[in-house]
């Protein structure tokens, strides 16, 4: 009978790590940021991020409006104040990402805490909302490169989290997304054709069109970010390479080989800076 027991309670044991589990806090001394993900079992976990980029707002450049817009929005929900969803849209590359991340490791020490959330887990927001509802400290869900592609469900639960549940909104809760595109679900050219002119010039647009836009009407504030030109280019090439202690005669030294690098790379971003300024650092420290 003992021996029958001991296998019934591993049998239940096992039955119950398949089943799905509600999502419990994590220790939120560990890190100022987690990562929501899901384990093939199905059970989601807030995973604390051990290690946060060290990226500061001083270390951005030539995006001066975009990031005092993002600053003063953060610097309002960090303080209680009422503030916005914001969705970062625009250029690849020109530091939509980067600057969330600054903004945290900014405001971190005043409370503000980050959920990073792949698109494909939205469905599980109402969970993570839950988890943090009652915490002292401020959250951005943070979602990188969003977009949806029809019927995908994530689409209508971050639909509803933003502006559409029966449930009020979190105060201590805000969604922060980048995409390369400000419309997050694909148009196409037939879905235009149910637009249809009165006589006096009204124009009737379709309901396929208006359900397409609503999604990025929720957030409350929209940046967008846009190409750089050479100078701008090389002003942030010039940044990256004096945060790797290159010095000035090497960095004036650099520009030829930078637009070359950018040339060969079809792009002036950012990201391509940065890439740029992390080979030359290496070079020039093996050669001296």
């Amino acid at each position: 009978m003992e021996h029958l027991l001991a296998r019934a309670e591993q049998l239940i044991s096992r039955i119950e790590a398949v089943l799905p589990q509600a999502l419990t806090a994590p220790d939120w001394s560990a890190s100022v940021a987690y990562r929501y993900r899901k384990r093939s079992s199905g059970h989601g976990v807030l995973e604390p991020v051990r290690h946060v980029g060290a990226m500061r707002l001083s270390d951005l450049k030539e995006i001066e409006p975009q990031k005092e817009k993002i600053q003063r929005n953060t610097e309002h929900f960090v303080n209680g104040q009422p503030a916005n969803n914001v969705l970062l849209t625009g250029a690849r590359g020109t530091g939509k990402s980067s600057l969330i991340k600054a903004c945290l490791n900014e405001y971190a020490p005043l409370g503000l805490r980050l959920i990073e959330v792949d698109k494909s887990d939205l469905t599980d927001l109402p969970d993570i909302v839950d988890v943090v509802s009652e915490r002292n400290e401020k959250f951005i869900v943070y979602c990188d490169d969003l977009s949806f592609e029809d019927g995908e469900p994530g689409y209508k639960a971050l639909k509803s989290i933003l502006d559409g549940s029966v449930a009020a909104t979190t105060a201590n809760v805000l969604i922060y997304a980048t995409s390369n595109r400000r419309h997050l679900l694909p148009e196409y050219m037939q879905e235009n054709l149910s637009y249809t002119h009165t006589a006096d010039g009204e124009v009737h647009p379709g309901e396929v069109v208006e359900e397409k836009i609503s999604l990025s009407e929720r957030f409350g504030l929209w940046v967008s970010f846009y190409p750089f030109t050479q100078d701008e280019y090389l002003t942030i090439v010039a940044q990256w390479l004096s945060s790797f202690a290159v010095p000035s005669p090497a960095i004036e030294a650099a520009r030829a080989d930078a637009l070359i690098w950018a040339l060969e790379r079809g792009s002036r971003s950012g990201r391509v800076a940065y890439q740029f300024a992390r080979d030359y650092a290496g070079r020039h420290a093996r050669a001296a």
